[in-house]
């Protein structure tokens, strides 16, 4: 039946929580709680069939929620409940480069304005899932979410991968991949190997040589005294001598 002279009411949890109000065949605006002010119209094409739609503009995560729908007439009125369930899909993942680490080369993944709280992996070329190197999934100030997800991806494993974020409630989903050239990834060269290893073979061979040097020179009976090498049984006969005269006095 037309609705046309019917009062047309959406509220939210109480009948003067007014979203919308329709009556004497036109809107009234007075009644609005404030959040809804200028976001809201009645979509009125289908209303000599008693049909009617709200049309909420700049959704917000506070429209989320119970909304009541009354047809009210001089005679009768009749109501419906509807859940109104708000979600938002963010940004597209923003992949970036930060350095290295582990040996291979740190990627981060970064998104925003998700709601509710997203799903996020990596993915490979073939689609099998990544592990990550760490994850991070805030709020914000205006109770969106934000994420953040690094890998760390080296020369021997996948060098193509693809970062993606999910809504788990609109079962949609975005999606960004990065792919690392070679010559990206920390190489070590050889002449440093090489270095490496005359380092450490000359740490062992000096002391060895010096120990050996001295063992040789102590065979020869040799020994060191103010910075000079004197003959050991040269010293012994000086003694000798120093203990004789000695014993004379």
């Amino acid at each position: 039946m037309s609705a046309e002279n019917m009062e047309v009411r959406w509220f939210r949890y109480k009948y003067s929580a007014v979203v919308h109000l329709y009556r004497d065949g036109q809107d009234h605006y007075g009644q609005q709680i404030p959040e809804f002010r200028g976001r809201t119209k009645l979509l009125k094409d289908d209303i000599t069939n008693g049909k009617v739609s709200l049309r909420i503009h700049d959704i917000r995560l506070s429209d989320n929620g119970q909304y009541k729908c009354l047809f009210q007439s001089s005679v009768s009125y009749e109501e419906a409940l509807l859940e109104l369930q708000v979600a938002g899909l963010g940004s597209d993942p923003v992949i970036s480069m930060e350095g290295h680490q582990d040996g291979g080369i740190r990627v981060v993944c970064r998104s925003s304005g998700w709601y509710p709280e997203p799903e996020v992996l990596w993915r490979a070329l073939q689609g099998q899932l990544l592990p990550s190197a760490s994850e991070k999934i805030s709020q914000e100030d205006d109770d969106l979410f934000q994420t953040e997800i690094a890998i760390v991806i080296t020369e021997e494993s996948n060098q193509k991968v693809s970062c993606c974020v999910r809504n788990p409630q609109l079962n949609q989903e975005r999606e960004s991949e990065i792919s690392i050239a070679e010559l990206f990834f920390p190489r070590v060269s050889p002449w440093m190997v090489a270095l490496g290893v005359i380092l450490a073979l000359l740490t062992v061979l000096i002391p060895l040589a010096s120990y050996c040097f001295w063992k040789q020179h102590r065979e020869k009976g040799e020994v060191t005294r103010g910075g000079n090498l004197i003959p050991y049984d040269l010293i012994w006969r000086v003694r000798k001598v120093n203990v004789w005269a000695h014993y004379i006095d």
